[in-house]
């Protein structure tokens, strides 16, 4: 299987970890059912790289889900994170809205569906630690453009769109500066904590945010 997997590996890097690639991100150890639904959204448009496009255009959902569950079943170390250039202030502002949220807004917390360690939710959460800053800043501004789409309702684009330009930078680089925890595997979505009045928002690509929280 990891001779079929060197188209992948190419860019994505040694066993999927993409080390020291700032463009193209970590698939190892990610919710299978996630690198499934991305699989998938590049190869019905959903998602836009002429590359990954080409890759996977004639693959059927059986092939891209054992893409997908080959590379989840890697639990490989994450390196160092990169060091943060932001300044206190935005970094205070770009942490509240990944672990609180705004209410006025009624913008749900980053914590919220991707948990509390941020590491994920299975199966189709992704974790957004380890991830390089420039390529967590182009998702997000690509969801806010509408370059980039998932399964609707299309929670993501919501979220993205409800953040200004300055805090999409200020999010990329605080996600992209923090160490992992021990445990980097994704969680259960019935470990996910209500936060307040705040409604988790419904998303079409991961159906399992609709359950109850704890």
């Amino acid at each position: 299987m990891a001779q079929r997997m060197l188209a992948c590996t190419g860019c994505h890097g040694k066993d999927g970890r993409a080390e020291g690639n700032v463009y193209f991100p970590r698939i190892a150890g990610k919710p299978a059912g996630y690198l499934f639904n991305q699989l998938r959204n590049f190869r019905d448009g959903r998602r836009s790289y002429s590359l990954m496009t080409g890759m996977v255009a004639v693959l059927d959902d059986d092939y891209l889900r054992e893409i997908a569950q080959y590379f989840a079943a890697l639990a490989l170390p994450y390196p160092p994170p990169a060091p943060s250039n932001l300044s206190a202030q935005s970094a205070a502002m770009a942490q509240a809205l990944i672990e609180q949220g705004d209410p006025q807004r009624q913008l749900a917390a980053c914590t919220s569906c991707h948990g509390a360690a941020l590491t994920g939710v299975l199966p189709h959460v992704p974790g957004l630690l380890g991830l390089p800053r420039d390529y967590i800043n182009a998702q997000l501004g690509a969801w806010k453009t509408g370059q980039r789409h998932a399964g609707a309702p299309d929670c993501m684009a919501q979220v993205a769109r409800s953040l200004t330009v300055d805090e999409v930078a200020a999010i990329s680089s605080w996600l992209a500066a923090q160490a992992l925890p021990a445990d980097t595997r994704a969680v259960a979505a019935s470990t996910l904590a209500a936060q307040g009045d705040l409604a988790r928002p419904v998303c079409g690509s991961a159906p399992e945010l609709a359950g109850p929280s704890r």
